[in-house]
Order: structure tokens, then sequence, then C-alpha cells
């Protein structure tokens, strides 16, 4: 990247929002079973991690919700409720309705600090007011429409059993009550991706079958001063969130890698993630070079950029142990020269990730399924949560008053991330053992996940509030046994790498001499290539005498 291209946009780098977020999309026909398929990460520093539950209920006329800003508690104001809600569990309503986000802030003079609803809100609302995604459009635009929308430039993901649309919004300015946005359906047969960087630029303004905007999408743009060409070429991304250097290294960076993984002209695309605007951009979707999984989608979701030009594993920043991560702020300045991390899919500061899987072919309480992790994507397990769960399990919510600030050994969030914080230090000593117990329980699950839903559908057919019940006990059961599964992994790891050593074991147990005495650790040291970098650090300070 040419000094004067980074200069230009670093400014820019540091007001990128840090809950960054990554979506990914599959539509029914590109997946390898029928299902639509999500994906989303929570990526906030800060954020405590639970599955949110909210109950199906009817409501009197008159009756208010309180509106609390979903990032920071903020108090923003009442609205009507609606007549009807619908059962909510995580981002998957009882339905099957999925709604997920990511942020890219854009235009700031047009962020309403004075309007009501804000992006998580608006999510939140949606889901316990709408049954199909076209409806749920509707409700959200309808929403900011009369209560005015908060927040800055956003991208939702709105997807049911049937079909998936990506839709961009911002706000209208200071006092000026509603939103502009557009939305375009995903052709069934593709997938797509969106990291927090508007992504959709020219759209169709005749096709309402699967296109739908704000009627002042574009003269609102012309009365900005963001556009003055003609409609049909009027692009969204490019006059409400116009690309910068961190706009394509840290987001669109990442839908690349998506785009790699399942398509076989990604190469072309390289320079343009890697930060040259110049270059032609990735399409908003495309189709892939064979059928999606919801394995692959975890998989994906567990990314950092692994044997591309753009991996973080193999360079010094990857220390003497290969770790994929790098800590924030990603810029940095030394000696008055500023720099910048990779900014992977999979992150640290992840608080929960889920893949969404919405089957059509299946009854909703049986065919929409959140398979929902605690922490980072990397490094954690995939487990089924079904949308007609009548509540959350207590590990997935705040046992002994867990919060961002409170440790519980019950808490799933907690046991993750203390898994997690050994495996930053010493990864590629500690990474075969996780994958070891974090692939045995996602398999299992996938096996059961036929049986299981066999016996739900049979309970259903003859009492629906059996199978519910039925469903809801086997995902409470899931969660409980895999944050169990996952305590007794964090042990077995501080015991076999106490103090920087390999404690040695057969077949998962710890070997002991004849007389019962503990085997002498292996004192592993550092990787030799990390060796030579460090004597070339320090000189002859190490050397010994001969």
């Amino acid at each position: 990247m040419k000094k004067k291209i980074l200069s230009a946009a670093f400014a820019a780098l540091l007001a990128l929002p840090t809950w960054a977020c990554t979506n990914m999309i599959v539509g029914k026909n590109a997946s390898t079973d029928g299902s639509v398929i999500v994906s989303y990460a929570a990526d906030s520093y800060g954020m405590f991690g639970e599955l949110t539950h909210f109950k199906a209920g009817t409501h009197a006329d008159g009756e208010m919700v309180d509106i609390y800003e979903w990032d920071t508690g903020r108090y923003l104001g009442k609205i009507a409720q609606a007549k009807q809600t619908y059962n909510v569990i995580g981002n998957i309503n009882e339905y099957q309705l999925t709604i997920a986000e990511t942020t890219w802030g854009g235009r700031p003079e047009l962020q309403d600090t004075t309007a009501i609803i804000d992006y998580g809100s608006l999510i939140y609302l949606a889901l316990q007011r709408s049954r199909t995604a076209r409806e749920a459009i509707k409700v959200m635009t309808s929403l900011v429409q009369e209560y005015g929308y908060y927040s800055e430039g956003e991208t939702f993901t709105i997807a049911d059993p049937n079909e998936v649309w990506m839709m961009d919004m911002i706000g209208k300015g200071p006092g000026i009550r509603g939103a502009v946005w557009v939305a375009v359906r995903i052709p069934d047969d593709c997938v797509a991706c969106h990291a927090n960087q508007s992504r959709i630029r020219q759209f169709s303004l005749n096709d309402k079958e699967n296109c739908l905007y704000a009627p002042d999408v574009i003269t609102l743009a012309r009365e900005k001063g963001y556009f003055s060409g003609v409609n049909k070429d009027f692009s969204f991304a490019d006059a409400y969130c116009p690309l910068n250097f961190g706009g394509l290294r840290y987001c669109e960076a990442r839908v690349w890698s998506f785009y790699n993984m399942f398509a076989d002209d990604a190469a072309s695309y390289l320079d343009y993630a890697k930060g040259d605007a110049s270059a032609k951009p990735m399409p908003l979707y495309w189709k892939p070079n064979r059928k999606v999984s919801v394995r692959d989608i975890q998989q994906a979701m567990r990314d950092h950029y692994e044997g591309t030009p753009l991996d973080i594993s193999q360079d010094f920043g990857a220390g003497p142990y290969k770790a994929p991560y790098r800590l924030t702020p990603l810029s940095f300045k030394v000696d008055g020269e500023s720099y910048f991390n990779e900014r992977p899919i999979s992150t640290q500061q992840t608080s929960w990730v889920f893949v969404s899987q919405m089957r059509a072919q299946l009854p909703d309480a049986v065919g929409g399924v959140l398979w929902f992790g605690m922490d980072d994507a990397n490094l954690t397990v995939f487990t089924p949560m079904y949308c007609c769960m009548t509540e959350a399990p207590l590990c997935y919510t705040h046992p002994d008053g867990a919060d961002i600030c409170t440790f519980s050994w019950n808490s799933s969030f907690w046991v993750f991330n203390w898994v997690s914080n050994m495996a930053y230090q010493r990864y590629s000593l500690l990474i075969d053992d996780i994958r070891q117990t974090q692939q045995g329980l996602e398999e299992t699950l996938a096996l059961a996940q036929e049986g299981i839903e066999s016996t739900a559908l049979k309970l259903l057919q003859s009492d629906a509030a059996k199978g519910k019940a039925f469903l809801t006990n086997y995902s409470v059961q899931s969660a409980q046994h895999t944050l169990n599964a996952w305590k007794k992994l964090g042990e077995y790891l501080i015991v076999k790498y106490n103090d920087g050593t390999i404690r040695p074991t057969e077949n998962g147990k710890f070997k002991r001499g004849a007389n019962g005495m503990q085997l002498n650790p292996i004192r592993v040291g550092y990787p030799e290539e990390f060796l030579k970098e460090y004597i070339k650090q320090t000189g002859e300070r190490y050397k010994m005498p001969k």
C-alpha cells in the first residue's frame, strides 16, 4: 500500500467501531440440506455474553416499552407495545426469523441523537413483532420512521426459512425522524458476507421482489452533496459510507476471506482486500463453488486468514507459540510512523457467537436452531438452542450474579474466557488439546441432531407443548454439558501445561512412575525460529563463554 493512501486514511481507522462484528449468509439452495444459514459474532470489548429470552405475550392497548441503548444501557424513551409479541431466544424467534448486524458508522453528521430506537433495540423489537424477513423489514423501517433512528450506519442480516435479505440503514441527521435504507434479497443459490462496511452499491430501482428502499434514499444523498449523478448509478455504500483504508483492510478483508473459502476467483480481489480502493470491489453475493453446511460456517467463523497472504499466525507478531491474535487497538505508532494489525473474522473480544439454521421443510419449533457459543468463535463450542425454547440455560445468563465484572464457575461466558486466555499465551502448545475436546463435543451434538429432532417431531404431533418442552430441556442440558466439559478441559490444561512445561500424558491421563510418583515434566522451551530472532535482538548478551 502506498504511504500516501495509508496516511490519508489513518485517522479514520481510529473511528472504526470497537464492537466490530461479522455476518455470513447462505441461501437455501446454496446449503447442503436446504437450510438458510446466518452467522454472527458479537465482537465487543466490555460486553458480557448471554443468551437473551423474550417470552411471547399479548398486550393491552396503551402498554408502553422502555427503550435502552443496547451498547451502553442509556435510556432513550418509550414506544407503544405491539398487541402480540413472539417468543425470542437470542437472535431467533419462534418462526425461525433471525436478525443479525454489523456496524459501519458512515457519515457521522447523519446520526440522530434525539431518536429513540437504536440498532440493538430494533433487532429485538423486530424479532418480537415479525414472522418473516419481509415483515421484519417493514417493522424495522416503520419503527425508525415513527420514533427515529438513534444509531450510526448499520447493516442488518434478516432471514427466515425461505429467504434472506441484507439491509443497509443510516439516519438522516439530528432531529430528523426516520432513516434512509436499502434492502437486497440474497439469491437462494448464493452466499454473502458483511463485516462493518456498507456493501450495497448500485441496486435495482424497479424490482420490488428483490430490492426495497426508502423513497428518499437518493434525494437525501443529493441534498447532502454525497451524490450528483443519474439515479441508476447511485451507490448506497459510496454515498453513505465511503471506503477508506480501514474499511478495506479491517472489514472488507474479512469478507474476502469468506469469499476465498467458497469461490474460485478470490485471488483477483486480493489487492482490494489489502486496502487498494482503486481495485475492483467484490460482488455483494456470489455462487459458491460447492454446497455449504452449518459445520462449514462454524469453521469459517474461526478464521484468521490462515493459508492466505494475510495470515497472522506465521510472523513475529504471533509470538513464540504462533497465536493468530493481535492485541488492540488495531492501529499504533512507533517513532512517529503509523502501523496497523490485521483484523480477522475470529477475534479475542467476542462476547458470543452463533450460526443460525432455518429449515422450511420442518415445523418451526424443530426447524430453527441457533448453534450458540460463548466467547471467541475459534475457541468455543457451537451448541444447539432450538427456537421454541421457553427459557434460556442458566449458564448462559447471570448465574451467581455473574456479569462483566463478576466471575462465576457456573457462567459459560467466564469458563470459556478462562480457557481462551490460557490458550492465547501458549497457542500452538494448547490448541490440539482444545480442538480434540471442541470437535468431540460438536461432532456429538451434530450426530445427535437427527435423533433428537425425530423424537421432537413425534411429540409435537401429539402435544405441541410437550414437544417444545423436550427441545427446551435438550438445549438447556446441552449447554450445561458443554460447560461441564469445558471446565474439565480447563482443569486438564492447567495441570498439563503448568509453569511453562508439559506434563506427560497417555490417552488423556497423566502418566506416573512405577511408584505412583509423577514423571518429570517436559521443559519444551521456545521454538528454534523464535530463539534465532531472540539472539538477533539481544546480540552477545546471553552468549556463553567457550
